[in-house]
């Protein structure tokens, strides 16, 4: 077994029931739970990614719970994080509209922590609430690394997007791929 050259810890925010651990479950376990329960607190997921370019990367996926009530925990989580996945529900207006905080969440510690947007449940494309422009405004406002459109059910841009993030965490800490395995 090849180990992995560098150790990433990426977490996931955003509104309960957004579809956070069902895009986790997808990617680590390859396939779509029909039916999940609410996080409490945190879950943590591990997946190896090994990149075109080459590094091997161990992931720890810090998936946050999504309601009020645990927010007040999550700062104790976040310490540490290389890079942070912000989600919301395409059919949902009010989980784009609280980006803000989970904005303030995630970027606590590191204002100029690498994060990509997600917007999830694209297979319901028929019941998509929110317009492309408003994300592109986000996006560009907030010093977000990218915008994507997922869907856990169909596994669309589920691999795509943490290659994506991966490579974005690379690039902003101008990492130099090194023998010898470092946390970052």
């Amino acid at each position: 077994m090849i180990q992995p050259s560098l150790i990433f810890k990426i977490i996931i925010g955003g509104d309960g029931g957004v579809g956070k651990t069902t895009m986790l479950h997808r990617y680590v376990n390859g396939r779509f739970l029909f039916d999940t329960k609410m996080t409490i607190g945190t879950d943590i997921f591990h997946k190896i990614l090994t990149l075109k370019e080459g590094p091997v990367c161990s992931l720890q996926l810090w998936d946050f719970g999504g309601q009020e009530r645990f927010r007040f925990i999550l700062d104790s989580f976040l310490k540490g994080a290389a890079g942070a996945f912000l989600m919301f529900d395409l059919t949902n207006y009010i989980s784009f509209n609280n980006l803000p905080k989970w904005l303030n969440i995630v970027r606590k510690d590191d204002p100029t922590l690498p994060i990509l947007l997600l917007g999830s449940k694209y297979d319901l494309v028929d019941s998509i609430t929110v317009d492309d422009d408003l994300v592109s405004e986000f996006v560009e406002d907030n010093n977000i690394s990218g915008y994507c459109k997922v869907s856990s059910k169909t596994g669309y841009n589920i691999n795509f997007v943490f290659e994506s993030l991966v490579s974005t965490i690379i690039n902003h800490r101008q990492l130099t791929i090194v023998d010898q395995s470092m946390e970052v």
